[in-house]
């Protein structure tokens, strides 16, 4: 008798122990473990993290990093980090945080715009995904890579077109390459390129017009016009004399591209240059800058006038006045100088 119930209590004890056990087992693995109020928190797992690079990651994140650390071990994580941009969840448990960081890579937006040189390209992609600045321009600039492509260093810039794409933060710096000359190939379609031969230009050539054009106006519905006026100088063989491409031949001389010029000067349109086209006829060797899709369709799809000139107009800011004389081109132009020097522009 004595010895039964010696073994109902120590099977009552096991059974509480077992309880226990299961207890802390569901508590750690099932119960929530997030410590933010928002709906979700954006997790950034670099490429060769180690368990202590993700726990350092997730410690703001979570209100318990031993329980996590124990699930991780539990379910073989250590052994298997994926890198990636993850979501956590408000109220995740344990096991559904390391599911998620095991199997739920969430790709990203990445966006850039106008950048003037590879090297601010290189620095703005950076931020947004994991490679690094140098690696990325690096990858920009391989020779091998801008030979199979037909681009150099002067052209390079043409093959990033502006937009928005979605891609894995994780990227490699070849990654984010290679995506961007499967995006230029493919706005380069038949029609893009059937349009350049009509005007006598190559996609470069097109692209280092559509970024004076970029530069010259930030009126969409202006562009057009503006472009019209480039394409009519060089069927008659005039000199561009886009005062953007002085701006750029002077920073480039100067290495400063940081700063800023308002005015140009006539001193100025003597820099020798091949990006002055005050000095050297046709279209610059390479794009001053970054165009965006709507100057080089621009380009593309110029209006079509018989307009040679055109200057900054003071009565309708942001827009210019054209003409098709020299003479009449003279009598907008002193109205402007006029305006900028009451305002006390002088560089």
């Amino acid at each position: 008798m004595y010895i039964k119930k010696i073994l109902l209590i120590i099977v009552l004890l096991g059974a509480v122990g077992m309880g226990a056990f299961a207890w802390y087992v569901y508590k750690t693995a099932f119960s929530g473990n997030t410590a933010f109020n928002n709906k979700e928190a954006h997790v950034y797992i670099r490429t060769n993290a180690t368990l202590d690079d993700v726990v350092a990651e997730l410690e703001p994140l979570l209100r318990d990093t031993d329980s996590f650390v124990t699930i991780a071990h539990q379910k073989k994580y250590a052994s298997n980090i994926k890198p990636g941009h993850f979501i956590i969840t408000k109220g995740m448990t344990n096991n559904d945080i390391v599911n998620t960081l095991r199997s739920r890579n969430i790709p990203i937006d990445i966006k850039f715009n106008n950048q003037e040189r590879l090297e601010d390209l290189a620095g703005h992609i950076s931020k947004q995904i994991e490679a690094d600045s140098l690696s990325l321009l690096e990858a920009m600039r391989d020779p091998q890579f801008l030979k199979e492509v037909g681009l150099d260093e002067e052209t390079a810039l043409s093959l990033y077109i502006p937009n928005t794409y979605e891609f894995y933060w994780n990227s490699s710096a070849e990654t984010f390459r290679n995506r961007m000359k499967t995006e230029y190939e493919r706005f380069w379609n038949e029609s893009r390129t059937q349009k350049a031969k009509n005007l006598n230009l190559s996609k470069e050539q097109v692209m280092a017009l559509a970024a004076i054009v970029q530069k010259e106006t930030a009126k969409v519905d202006e562009r057009p016009r503006v472009a019209g006026v480039y394409i009519n100088r060089l069927k008659v063989g005039m000199l561009l004399q886009a005062d953007p491409t002085v701006i750029y031949a002077l920073k480039r001389e100067s290495g400063d591209y940081n700063q800023i010029i308002k005015r140009v000067l006539y001193k100025d349109l003597e820099l020798d240059s091949p990006y002055n086209t005050y000095k050297y006829a046709g279209v610059p060797p390479g794009p001053i800058t970054m165009p965006d899709i709507s100057s080089i369709d621009a380009v593309l799809n110029p209006e079509k006038h018989d307009y040679y000139y055109f200057v900054a107009d003071v009565t309708n800011f942001g827009y210019h006045k054209f003409a098709k004389s020299l003479a009449q081109h003279n009598v907008n132009k002193a109205e402007y100088v006029r305006w900028v020097n009451s305002q006390g522009v002088n560089r």
